[in-house]
């Protein structure tokens, strides 16, 4: 197994002059000791900052909000566990034992915040502009296999724009159910268009992402949103 840094000179392309820093970012909370919750917060504030202005440049005629979804499709947590993955960055995490017997080295959280992690470590130990060239060397490929705006509309979204148009209330959300512990809860969400008899149910780490799942299950029964989509 390769170390960390030449693990981080071969997938991030960087060489890095601070080893403490990236051991920082590798090092979840459940390990004790420094960890990566701080760089997490810079490394989010420095990707959004760089995504955007990738999608600004790619982008020429999109309006605000189809380069907003542009931009939150490229740093979703969904795509940075992803990106993470790939890079096997599972194999170099620092986790307590608690975090290593439930699999954490694999959880996308996790996995998505580490990387958010080290790209604040990039910024802080060489600059702003070794930490451009890393986003944009991790976000190439996925900037280029984007789905169209309306494609990344969320399924809340879609959902509500697909009743609005044909002049139907709005669906409710309710929560059926909340199980787990605090910092590992899941949600059971309904969703209900009451004036199409039509109600689904979809669990989720959030509510939100519990509310998502059963929209976009909801907007798989909509006879006219299958017909126009066929």
């Amino acid at each position: 197994m390769k170390t960390a840094s030449q693990w981080l000179r071969d997938v991030f392309g960087y060489e890095c002059r601070e080893s403490a820093l990236f051991d920082a970012a590798l090092t979840h909370r459940s390990a004790g000791g420094a960890h990566n919750e701080r760089l997490e917060f810079l490394g989010d504030a420095v990707l959004n900052c760089v995504a955007g202005l990738m999608v600004y440049r790619e982008f020429a005629v999109a309006d605000e909000g189809e380069l907003s979804r542009f931009r939150a499709s490229l740093v979703s947590g969904e795509t940075l566990a992803e990106i993470a993955a790939e890079m096997d960055l599972g194999a170099y995490l620092r986790l307590g034992s608690g975090e290593l017997k439930s699999g954490g080295f694999r959880r996308k959280s996790i996995l998505a915040d580490t990387l958010e992690a080290l790209i604040g470590a990039v910024y802080l130990d060489g600059g702003y502009a070794a930490a451009v060239a890393v986003i944009e060397r991790l976000l190439a490929s996925r900037l280029d296999n984007l789905p169209s705006a309306a494609e990344l509309k969320d399924p809340k979204t879609r959902l509500q724009e697909a009743l609005q148009g044909r002049s139907l209330p709005l669906p409710t959300y309710t929560v059926e159910s909340v199980s787990g512990e605090a910092h590992n809860q899941t949600f059971n969400v309904g969703c209900a268009v009451e004036a199409l008899g039509l109600k689904t149910h979809a669990t989720g780490a959030s509510r939100r992402r519990a509310e998502q799942a059963a929209a976009q299950l909801l907007l798989e029964q909509i006879p006219f949103v299958r017909s126009r989509s066929a």
